[in-house]
């Protein structure tokens, strides 16, 4: 804080618990830092941008997420062909059995919070991307979510979920997708006239659910855009 402090990066004049204010605080406690190895100077960050980028775009008009310090540059901005797949055991079925290849992006939907039901994590099929050394080759989009553990091109959070009428449901396979995360862009390079008619006889599906609170929740849940609460 101490550090931020110094460069105006923190409202010193806000009140704390102690009864005095940040600023006070700091300048009381002699705060300053030991090594700058472990905490970097605000003049040289470890990374000028979070490690949270949000992308836009007609395959996700209410955003997606993705966790870009763990992309690697050369995967940044990418041209993809599209591999899409209603489950995750699905694309990990392909994925293992060596059916994707550099240049595609798998897509995994029907795993958002209504789809799911409950928004499952990702982190298999990410995981095994990497094991077969796609790591720098391949994307992963989904409406389904991720951990911190997750490395790669792993795009999640994708709003509207498939199981809501969202764009990532009328993904066929071998269109193309763009993929430009420091332009915090996310589309499906299909013209308008073709989306059109797809739209058009576009069902989603739905899985078999014999809980009744996880029907009560699949048909109450929120976008994961507005934090998958019950409405």
């Amino acid at each position: 804080m101490a550090e931020l402090a110094s460069a105006g990066r923190i409202e010193t004049g806000a009140m704390t618990c102690t009864g005095k204010t940040v600023g006070e605080n700091l300048s009381e406690n002699k705060s300053h830092v030991r090594d700058y190895e472990v905490i970097r100077p605000v003049t040289e960050p470890y990374s000028h941008e979070g490690g949270i980028a949000v992308l836009m775009g007609n395959l996700a008009p209410q955003g997606a997420v993705v966790k870009q310090s763990a992309v690697v540059p050369e995967m940044m901005r990418r041209k993809a062909v599209a591999r899409p797949f209603d489950s995750e055991e699905e694309a990990c079925t392909a994925i293992l059995a060596g059916a994707i290849k550099p240049g595609d992006v798998v897509v995994i939907r029907y795993e958002g919070p209504k789809g799911g039901p409950g928004m499952r994590e990702m982190l298999t099929p990410t995981s095994t991307i990497m094991g077969m050394g796609l790591g720098d080759s391949v994307a992963l989009i989904t409406d389904g979510r991720f951990s911190g553990g997750s490395r790669g091109a792993a795009i999640g959070h994708v709003s509207p979920e498939a199981a809501s009428g969202g764009m990532i449901g009328l993904v066929l396979d071998g269109d193309m997708i763009e993929i430009d995360i420091p332009a915090r862009k996310l589309n499906l390079l299909v013209d308008e006239a073709e989306l059109a008619r797809r739209k058009a006889t576009f069902k989603p599906k739905r899985k078999k659910i014999n809980s009744p609170f996880l029907k009560r929740y699949a048909a109450r849940v929120s976008s994961a855009a507005q934090g998958a609460v019950l409405e």
